[in-house]
């Protein structure tokens, strides 16, 4: 899985993470319906905001504000699906893989699977650049763009947008002197058109506008996250990175970043919803976490460590080692094999199975799940999406869209601008 939009229960409102779960198992579970298990892999965390959408504008929910329809996440179209080692051997309520939100995230998160692939092979990097060793995955990635594309035939979207930005991107690296937002023209181009179709399969036309300039801003943040994530390691080796291509600083990114934010909280305000919290919580909340994650915004979490430290206590903070990191000494490592097995169990249960030498193997099992690990913690706002405020430092606070909001679950905001 991957994607900047990640919230776990520490800091959503039970309603809210139990609708993101509702989705993100949907989209996983229409991928392996559809186009086999292997299609799972390309499950995507930004991906779903595409069934959220569709769903926000469908009429479906049009009690659950007043309390006569049902609660968000176990609304009429879902289905229930069996326990999962992603869940914790849970069972759920999904999105069902008939679903045209769910079937347009499955499309898009394939074709984006599938460019990602072909762009590691044409640069040269990793197994997919192997002229055998690479075959399976080119191979995977043909297959998965071509059933992206009969997938989108049958809900009236045009995949050529998406497969045309790797080309475009190339183009693009290839030539200097352009400015950031040329660079990441491509990417907003298509995640707007991702983004406006929605409002097709919801019967909402009038929303098109709007959601093709949320979809802009949002592949513009997205896109510059994952070149300032990226920029150490393509500086070390020596590829291309639209920061230094651009000659754009962190700093100067960050800024496009927060006005990408002001106008992504803009654009979602002038929709007509009929459920806006999920929606809110994704776009608003969610994608500011994405930026101060990315550009090393850290003061809340700091604040939330000492507010947990029991008084007194000089430890250190635990320091950011990746799930799975061994506390031994290079002395006491298990053997490569043993390390190599012990790594593919840890990504096939997503965390679940931790090895003996794991500093997480006796957490509970939410914390070792990817799926619901983060950096925020248990004193974070979980109605932050539905503040306006502004930060001293510039920025727009938390993040929200202005709207009261209320989940239904014993949390409710009356925080509005």
């Amino acid at each position: 899985m991957f994607g900047i939009l990640r919230p776990c229960a520490r800091h959503s409102c039970p309603s809210v993470h139990e609708a993101w779960r509702a989705h993100l198992c949907g989209l996983c579970l229409t991928l392996r319906d559809r186009h086999g298990h292997l299609a799972r892999m390309a499950t995507n965390y930004d991906g779903l905001i595409l069934s959220v959408l569709t769903e926000a504008q469908s009429r479906v929910h049009s009690g659950a504000r007043s309390g006569a329809g049902p609660r968000a996440g176990t609304g009429p179209n879902r289905r229930s699906a069996g326990p999962c080692a992603l869940r914790g051997f849970r069972p759920a309520q999904v999105l069902p893989s008939d679903d045209a939100g769910a079937r347009l995230a499955a499309v898009v998160s394939l074709a984006l699977a599938a460019g990602k692939i072909r762009d590691h092979a044409s640069d040269g990097d990793g197994i997919a650049a192997r002229r055998v060793a690479g075959v399976p995955m080119r191979a995977t990635a043909a297959a998965w763009a071509s059933a992206a594309r009969r997938g989108a035939e049958s809900i009236g979207f045009d995949t050529a947008v998406l497969t045309e930005v790797s080309a475009r991107q190339a183009l693009l690296e290839a030539s200097p002197g352009h400015a950031l937002l040329d660079v990441t023209e491509p990417t907003e181009t298509a995640v707007a058109a991702a983004f406006a179709h929605t409002a097709t399969l919801a019967g909402r036309p009038g929303n098109a506008e709007s959601l093709r300039e949320a979809g802009r801003f949002f592949g513009r943040i997205a896109h510059l996250i994952d070149a300032v994530e990226d920029l150490a390691e393509d500086r070390a080796r020596g590829a291309y990175n639209p920061l230094d291509a651009t000659g754009t600083s962190p700093a100067e990114a960050r800024r496009v970043c927060e006005d990408a934010l002001h106008g992504l909280r803009l654009a979602v305000r002038d929709l007509d919803l009929e459920e806006r919290h999920l929606v809110e919580a994704l776009l608003c909340g969610e994608t500011r976490r994405a930026v101060d994650r990315a550009f090393g915004t850290r003061a809340h979490g700091a604040a939330c460590a000492a507010r947990r430290a029991p008084a007194g206590d000089t430890s250190p903070a635990p320091s950011d080692t990746p799930p799975g990191g061994s506390p031994r000494g290079p002395g006491n490592r298990p053997g490569l094999g043993l390390t190599a097995a012990a790594g593919v169990a840890v990504f096939l249960t997503c965390g679940l199975y931790r090895p003996p030498w794991s500093t997480e193997r006796n957490a509970p099992w939410h914390e070792r799940c990817f799926c619901d690990q983060c950096d925020c913690c248990d004193c974070c706002d979980c109605c932050s999406s539905c503040s306006d405020g502004s930060s001293g430092d510039g920025g727009s606070g938390d993040g929200g869209c202005g709207d009261g909001c209320c989940c239904g679950d014993g949390c409710c905001c009356d925080c509005g601008s």
